[in-house]
């Protein structure tokens, strides 16, 4: 069945996963909700939408929706998907999926509720060099440790530098680098590794009182994984895992386009990522159009909850690490 598609949210990461929801031929995009008409209709019509509206409640009750992409500032993800899924709509919620655990819980139980499901954008979790890494990580002898690095310069710091508060870099909205980048290699981490034993964020904050970038140490029984993660500086490191023989060296994190398998001893690499999707988010995109039409495979409804699984662990990490800095989001005092 074609999934009629709603959007939350018109910037270009939305142009992005409706370009590959499209892609996949599982969707068609029939609706758009945004703060004013004329937004909702410019990014729709070149889409053949026909739906255009700037209240949510009727956004959530329009009959021609099935599943709605949310990808508005983080703080509203759990207001906009409760609405949405109370209504018996479907939601694919861009990451991260909600501020805190209270947030998480409750949507969790409203999807089971209503009978709807519940999805976290995490794309690279889909993608099958991020599944070839994980088999990989498996047959390593002796893992003795990880780096990943996801540090990007954000061009609205310049606007936090002229005195500014951009939603990205706002307490208010739930914005800061740990919650924008750093969620991409925590999601690697406890995917790969599992959740930690202790964990620990050395962060450097900007005016806005967000983490413009920092430092993420992960402590499991034998071995510790290192995290950088900014929104203020750029890095090109690549990312590594070692075991006592081999390492494995990723050209990033959050999109894997190149895998090597290297020998400690001889230095020779085996090169074994697969070639990737056009758009990055065609992969996901289509394993959650599975999961909506085939509520009966007993393989992909186990696949579903252990990204519910996953998801509800990343989120919980990640408000460890942002107490553990001092890091106090509005949505936390609610």
């Amino acid at each position: 069945m074609v999934l009629n598609l709603g959007i939350i949210g018109t910037n270009w990461i939305t142009n992005q996963f409706v370009d590959a929801a499209i892609a996949t031929q599982e969707y068609q995009l029939v609706g758009v909700y945004s703060r004013s008409i004329e937004k909702a209709k410019s990014f729709g019509v070149p889409y053949q939408a026909t739906v255009f509206e700037t209240s949510l409640e009727a956004f959530a009750t329009n009959s021609d929706i099935d599943v709605v992409y949310i990808a508005s500032p983080n703080s509203m993800h759990y207001e906009q998907a409760i609405t949405l899924m109370e209504a018996g709509k479907h939601v694919i919620v861009e990451k991260p999926i909600f501020s805190n655990p209270r947030e998480w819980v409750d949507a969790a139980r409203v999807a089971e509720e209503n009978k709807v499901f519940l999805f976290e954008a995490a794309r690279h979790v889909h993608e099958e060099n991020f599944k070839i890494v994980k088999e990989e990580v498996k047959a390593l002898e002796n893992l003795q440790g990880a780096t990943f690095t996801y540090m990007k310069y954000s061009s609205r710091y310049d606007a936090v530098l002229r005195g500014e508060e951009p939603n990205i870099f706002s307490l208010d909205f739930s914005g800061g680098a740990l919650a924008d980048l750093g969620v991409y290699p925590l999601y690697a981490a406890l995917a790969w590794f599992g959740v930690p034993e202790t964990s620990h964020y050395f962060c450097t904050k900007i005016a806005t009182g967000v983490d413009g970038k920092g430092t993420i140490i992960l402590r499991y029984k034998d071995f510790d994984v290192t995290i950088l993660a900014g929104k203020i500086v750029n890095s090109f490191l690549p990312a590594e895992i070692y075991g006592l023989n081999k390492t494995l060296s990723m050209d990033s994190i959050e999109s894997i386009t190149t895998i090597d398998v290297i020998d400690c001893k001889t230095k020779l690499k085996e090169s074994i990522a697969k070639k990737t999707s056009e758009n990055p988010m065609m992969d996901e995109a289509k394993d959650f159009a599975d999961v909506i039409n085939f509520p009966e495979d007993v393989n992909k409804q186990k696949e579903y909850k252990e990204w519910l699984t996953l998801s509800q662990q990343v989120n919980q990490l990640m408000t460890d690490l942002r107490k553990d800095a001092g890091i106090v989001f509005v949505a936390d005092e609610q």
